[in-house]
């Protein structure tokens, strides 16, 4: 009833107040046309027939409209790509001009007012910012000084797995967990997570899929930005309050690191949050972190590290999992890789995950059909442009389509089939590079994750330390189900439920002793 309010209240408002607003996108008249879309309502345009499943209304409509279509919603032009020839026109010939970012009210809200990498808009900041996030944090130089800071928050975890074994384990939390503790000591060189707050983990998940939430939530004040002012849905509130616990938290990492009294020096490497802190934040504007600013860039490179390093993994994680408990076949093809390579009588170090190759299939073809961003995260044209043959308007905002391009059948074969042996026929053709716009699960071009070459190693390291630790197995009378809570993230709507039993020859293995080594 309360959502009818508002939508009455926005129809009033809307009329009386935006009449003006109401003329057509102008264009020169021997320009290509906007893309074909549904027509809407007028003011609302198509907002009230987008239905709870987002993703499901987009593939209906692919359907219908084919490789590129528009949407109005409200004041706002949308735009969904639904085929690879097109979204390799946006990712790669005109790259520069679709990346930038519009982030919406929560998005930039969430992201330091648009201080981090992924939400800030494409200029000097951001190259200044990608640049040293990308050279000195993910360096290979970087990521392998802090390898012992993540084993040892992987094997804790596999010991902490096993004092539950025989019993059901929630996998997707057991993951968040990992990954949660794993950065966490990366950031703080803090391997035990005593000092880090071994608590924080439960009110980190209630707090992650918040702000997941407030990302992905249609915001009516996005649509009418004169609206904005009213906070109807009290989205702006939320998302402060959210930012608000991630302040805190960035705050407490960052007196923990500068603090000399506190901090005690690793003999595991050094971790990510001195690295940051050494760093040189100016860009070619000049711009310069200051005290005054409140340590703005390093909390936005955080909040990237954190956010988009926890929850996407640990849901991947969920899912692949997931998939192998369907397809035993799958799971017994992996359990054998995992003894020849790494042995019964040994643990997995990273130096073995390049040779994992049928493990590395398996979370490829989990990432075609469960991709992490579904429709990856939209970007704005700078200047009005053709891609496709239709005008594209300055301003809008595109949307990649990659769970249908992942699941098109003119481009894969039994698209809805797990099958993780299409990625050995070509190990090359379908990497995470973003090379091949079919399949492009961490996005293309100057806008690919950043976070990329750490997301891979934990993705793998914690995965191939599971597996091969134990075996595991569905409580009796459990059927998997894969429907999936569609937001920006794509979640499984129920959370799966396994049980572990320790497989490794060696006890000592599963040891809190050995995994604080």
């Amino acid at each position: 009833m309360a959502m009818m309010l508002g939508i009455l209240f926005l129809v009033v408002v809307a009329v009386l107040s935006l009449c003006a607003f109401l003329k057509p996108l102008s264009r020169d008249a021997k320009s290509p046309s906007l893309p074909p879309g549904p027509r809407g309502l007028p003011v609302l345009g198509y907002l009230p027939f987008l239905g709870d499943n987002l993703q499901s209304k987009f593939s209906e409509l692919a359907d219908v409209y084919g490789p590129i279509y528009k949407l109005k919603l409200g004041r706002k032009v949308y735009v969904v790509v639904n085929s690879p020839v097109i979204a390799k026109e946006i990712v790669r010939e005109q790259d520069s001009n679709f990346s930038h970012r519009r982030p919406n009210i929560a998005s930039f809200i969430l992201s330091y007012r648009g201080r981090d990498i992924a939400f800030s808009n494409y200029g000097p900041y951001w190259r200044m910012m990608r640049k040293l996030f990308v050279k000195e944090i993910m360096s290979g130089q970087s990521l392998n000084a802090c390898y012992d800071l993540r084993r040892s928050a992987v094997r804790k975890s596999v010991a902490e797995v096993w004092e539950m074994a025989g019993l059901s384990v929630d996998v997707g939390k057991l993951a968040l967990q990992v990954m949660i503790n794993a950065m966490i000591s990366m950031l703080w060189g803090n391997s035990n997570g005593e000092d880090s707050g071994a608590n924080v983990d439960s009110e980190f998940k209630l707090v992650m899929k918040k702000l997941m939430e407030l990302l992905a939530k249609p915001n009516v004040s996005d649509f009418f930005p004169v609206l904005s002012w009213f906070d109807l849905q009290g989205v702006q509130k939320q998302a402060r309050e959210v930012n608000s616990w991630f302040d805190r938290f960035h705050d407490s990492l960052i007196r923990a690191a500068t603090d000399e009294g506190k901090r005690r020096s690793s003999d595991k490497g050094k971790d990510l949050l001195q690295v940051m802190l050494q760093l040189d934040f100016k860009s070619e504007e000049d711009l310069t972190r200051t005290p005054g600013n409140n340590n703005q860039e390093i909390k936005g490179m955080l909040q990237d590290i954190v956010v988009g390093g926890t929850d996407t993994t640990a849901t991947t994680i969920e899912w692949v999992m997931a998939e192998l408990l369907q397809h035993q076949y799958v799971m017994q093809s992996v359990r054998e890789e995992l003894t020849e390579v790494i042995g019964i009588d040994s643990m997995v170090e990273e130096y073995h995950l390049p040779k994992l190759k049928y493990l590395k299939a398996v979370v490829k073809e989990t990432m075609r059909l469960h991709p992490p961003l579904p429709l990856l995260v939209p970007r704005t044209p700078d200047c009005s442009c053709v891609v496709g043959g239709y005008t594209i308007p300055k301003g809008s905002m595109v949307f990649l389509n990659m769970a249908y391009i992942h699941t098109d059948p003119k481009l894969w074969t039994n698209p809805k089939d797990f099958m993780p042996e299409r990625f050995l026929k070509e190990p090359d053709k379908f990497e995470f590079s973003g090379n091949n716009s079919v399949y492009l699960p961490f996005g293309s071009g100057r806008r690919i994750c950043a976070g990329l070459p750490l997301a891979e190693k934990m993705l793998m390291f914690v995965l191939a330390n599971f597996l091969h630790s134990f075996d595991w197995e569905l409580p009796e009378g459990t059927t998997l189900e894969f429907s999936a809570d569609l937001g920006i993230v794509s979640r499984k709507r129920t959370p799966l439920e396994a049980i572990p039993r320790p497989r490794l020859v060696n006890q000592e293995f599963y040891s809190a002793r050995v995994a604080a080594k």
